[in-house]
Formats: structure tokens, C-alpha cells, sequence
């Protein structure tokens, strides 16, 4: 299955700043929503970005194509809400993710 960066702009540069209590609210449900994903495996990341330029939302995501993913995000609480959130999608031809068992110390990790 195909694998997707997703990219969520949020309505201004300085929101993760500046959030009002609707917004947080907005963001508490964002979060609710997609962490059964997370918990199912389909979304691999999930977080916030602290872009000196204005913070973004990414995930990682498995889906099985593009319009599921996009459905998925339609439903999204954020969206929902008409404030002004956008999803960027971006295809990830290559990708390699990690076991699910915690990462070795990088001092006993051979090339």
C-alpha cells in the first residue's frame, strides 16, 4: 500500500501561538479523530511542526490510494470546523519504517 505526507496549513503563521480556546477545542478533536489511525497503524507520524515560518501539521500515512486518504481527511474535525485548515498531500514511492521495537542505543547499531 501506498504511503503519503500529509502537510495541514493551519489559518495563520502564528496559530500554534496564538490559539484561541474554539481553536484548541478544534485541535483536541483534530487529535481524538485521527488517533484511532494512529492506534490501527494507518498513520505512522502524527504532529506538529514549529516552522520559524509559521507552524504546520504532518502525518505520515498508509492508504490505499490518494481518495481514501482525502476522505479521510474531509472528516476531519479541523476541516469541519470552516476555519481555514488545508491538507497538501505528497506520494512517498520509497519509504522504510522502522520495527516496532524500541531503536538500539546508535553506539551498538553497525553499518
Amino acid at each position: 500500500m501506498p504511503y503519503f505526507l500529509s502537510k495541514l496549513t493551519p489559518p495563520r503563521a502564528t496559530f500554534l501561538r496564538d490559539m484561541s480556546p474554539e481553536d484548541v477545542d478544534v485541535m483536541r478533536s483534530h487529535q481524538d479523530y485521527w488517533r484511532a489511525y494512529v492506534d490501527a497503524g494507518m498513520v505512522v507520524v502524527l504532529g506538529a511542526v514549529d516552522d520559524p515560518k509559521g507552524a504546520w501539521g504532518v502525518s505520515i500515512a498508509e492508504a490505499a490510494s490518494r481518495a481514501e486518504l482525502e476522505e479521510l481527511q474531509a472528516r476531519d474535525p479541523a476541516i469541519l470546523a470552516g476555519r481555514g485548515f488545508a491538507y497538501e498531500n505528497f506520494s512517498m514511492p520509497v519509504i522504510r519504517v522502522r520495527p516496532v521495537e524500541p531503536l538500539a542505543p546508535v553506539s551498538s547499531v553497525t553499518p
